[in-house]
């Protein structure tokens, strides 16, 4: 930690600050001075002294403790980047004959949807208490939003569990859907992933919070509901589900696998298979052809 300079000294002491893997600085909020017109004097100092040194961005965290800070970095050009419970995450970038590399905040949010196929060929559904669909009596697949750290096989696991109390496997990622402009004038990410039970005769409990019911219905009982027709998003989208669930499209997997140069991590990567373990995984399904259309399933509860 950097030492303040004695008293009556011409340079204020520099704030305490890591250098990142781009040229640029992390400042330490623990070590902060609390008082604003110190904290004014030994950021002027610090920026003036980073950008003769070739910094480039500055990122500057401040916790809500520290809030009589935040217009003080204003005025010394800082701008907000993020902001989340417990703190305000600005940035500065100090080039002027560069232009600024800073990484954007977060461009989406992301959600995943729960399409659920029993050993009868039935499909997990539910209607909705709140939303746009409330009151409309659509039965839709379980979905929910990504939280931060959570893969996206954990999500829609976990979201399932949440909404309906049946535990299932995701075994595929069967679309994606990309939509601009939804909150906060953030786009949004919607991925559809299959799923099978754990265990056969899970009976669904609605989530009396979220859910007006939940039910295992045929699945043209779910794909041909007239609420749905007309959109063709939704017409295509539904279109890969049940073929997923007839065996004539495989989607793509989703596995965790090791992949940091710099540590060890595993990161989760969807990817397709090739023509021949295609063509594997539909002989072991009993040879469905592309196609080829298996009879309905039995009527469901």
């Amino acid at each position: 930690m950097a030492e303040d300079t004695a008293v009556g000294a011409a340079t204020p002491a520099l704030l305490e600050a890591s250098d990142d893997l781009y040229d640029g600085k992390i400042v330490n909020p623990a070590a902060l001075p609390s008082d604003p017109a110190a904290f004014r004097a030994r950021l002027a100092a610090s920026l003036a002294a980073w950008r003769a040194g070739g910094v480039h961005g500055v990122w500057l965290r401040l916790g809500l403790a520290q809030s009589p800070l935040v217009p003080v970095a204003a005025e010394e050009g800082f701008v907000f980047h993020h902001a989340e419970k417990d703190y305000v995450m600005m940035t500065q970038w100090l080039p002027t004959d560069l232009p600024c590399t800073l990484p954007p905040n977060a461009s989406h949010q992301v959600g995943v949807g729960a399409f659920v196929v029993d050993g009868q060929g039935r499909v997990l559904v539910v209607q909705e208490r709140s939303g746009v669909l409330r009151g409309r009596g659509v039965w839709k697949m379980p979905t929910g939003l990504v939280s931060s750290g959570e893969d996206l096989t954990e999500a829609a696991e976990r979201e399932l569990r949440e909404e309906t109390g049946v535990e299932a496997r995701v075994e595929a990622v069967l679309a994606v859907r990309q939509m601009h402009g939804a909150a906060f004038g953030k786009s949004d990410l919607f991925v559809v992933l299959g799923m099978r039970p754990t265990a056969e005769g899970q009976e669904p409990v609605p989530c009396e919070r979220e859910l007006v019911a939940a039910a295992w219905l045929p699945l043209t009982g779910y794909t041909d509901q007239a609420f749905f027709a007309g959109m063709p998003l939704y017409q295509t989208l539904l279109e890969r589900c049940q073929a997923w669930a007839e065996g004539r499209y495989s989607g793509m997997r989703a596995e965790r696998l090791e992949s940091s140069i710099t540590r060890k991590r595993h990161d989760l990567l969807v990817w397709g298979v090739d023509d021949a373990e295609l063509g594997r995984a539909r002989e072991a399904l009993g040879g469905v052809e592309a196609g080829a259309k298996p009879a309905e399933p039995g009527e469901g509860a």
